[in-house]
């Protein structure tokens, strides 16, 4: 006999072994100290309270089914979790740039009045705003306009 022969012999022998294992009908035994013990055996001095048939056999093709349903059920759970999960951020990034606007406009109220060093002395006395006033007041008059666009762009 050849190698692949033997090794079909094998494979059928253990399938025919296999098929009347699967068929066995388990008992429930209580024994006489209050231990339930489950077993394919009768069991000495044990109590036999039930017996559990073996399940029917699978289906291929109901199995074939089932395993196919949980398959597309488990692709549409994940697209729609990935779809909460990025309308959740963006959520986030609208909420975050409204808070944005919020803060530069804030920092332009409070920005009007001068700091210390932005005011020049005049010769006849008084002051002017200087230039670098000035440069403060765009700044933060820009930081509102792109706030306000950040904004735009996530709604």
């Amino acid at each position: 006999m050849n190698r692949s022969s033997i090794l079909v012999l094998i494979a059928l022998a253990l399938g025919a072994m296999a098929a009347p294992a699967s068929a066995q009908t388990m008992q429930k035994y209580v024994t006489p100290d209050g231990k339930t013990v489950y077993s394919d055996r009768p069991i000495p001095g044990a109590r036999l309270v039930d017996e559990i048939a073996p399940p029917p056999p699978v289906d291929p093709k109901a199995a074939a089914a089932a395993q196919a349903r949980a398959k597309e059920n488990t692709e549409k759970a994940n697209a729609s979790a990935a779809k909460r999960a990025e309308s959740g951020a963006s959520a986030q990034q609208r909420d975050d740039a409204a808070a944005a606007l919020a803060r530069a406009k804030a920092n332009l109220e409070k920005g009007k009045e001068p700091l210390p060093g932005e005011r020049t002395g005049l010769a006849g006395g008084g002051s002017r705003l200087n230039d670098a006033y000035w440069a403060r007041q765009r700044a933060n008059e820009k930081a509102v306009q792109d706030a306000e666009a950040r904004l735009r762009q996530q709604k």
